[in-house]
């Protein structure tokens, strides 16, 4: 999957060599057994941060976005709603610059897609998003977010 606008569409080069490292060591790699923890794929170009917790209500999460960063969010195992809009006209709740990490207030429209074990979403500066949300009730997920420099 991949979620852009077409004003964007051409600004990145989703198959430049970051990016098709980032998902051949999704491909080739046994994410199932992988602790927590952060791993390097490409020196700090391109540096995996695998996650387990179970998903949330949606009302409970926060829309974020990156400046310095694309993430990959690729689902192991369980599922839930991943929730997109366009950065463009939110309010900002909340900015901590050394995590590279922008939370903004609830919109008043957005989108959300269902991630199911091996799905993944690509999602630039300029797309908010709120990850962990419930599809269907709690469900423990495991997830490997790619973050992926400019």
């Amino acid at each position: 999957m991949f979620f852009s606008n077409i004003k964007i569409a051409e600004k990145y080069n989703y198959l430049e060599e970051k990016f098709t490292c980032a998902y051949k060591w999704l491909a080739e790699t046994d994410l199932a057994s992988l602790p927590v923890g952060s791993y390097p794929v490409m020196g700090n170009t391109v540096v995996a941060n695998v996650q387990e917790y179970t998903t949330i209500p949606a009302s409970e999460g926060a829309f974020e976005t990156h400046e310095k960063y694309f993430d990959i969010q690729y689902v192991i195992s369980g599922k839930e709603q991943f929730g997109v809009c366009k950065r463009d006209g939110l309010s900002v709740k909340e900015r901590i610059e050394e995590n590279d990490l922008i939370f903004y207030e609830e919109p008043d429209l957005s989108g959300t897609v269902l991630l199911e074990e091996g799905d993944l979403i690509i999602v630039a500066p300029e797309d908010a998003h709120k990850p962990r949300c419930q599809a269907d009730g709690p469900c423990q997920v495991k997830k490997v977010v790619v973050k992926v420099a400019l």
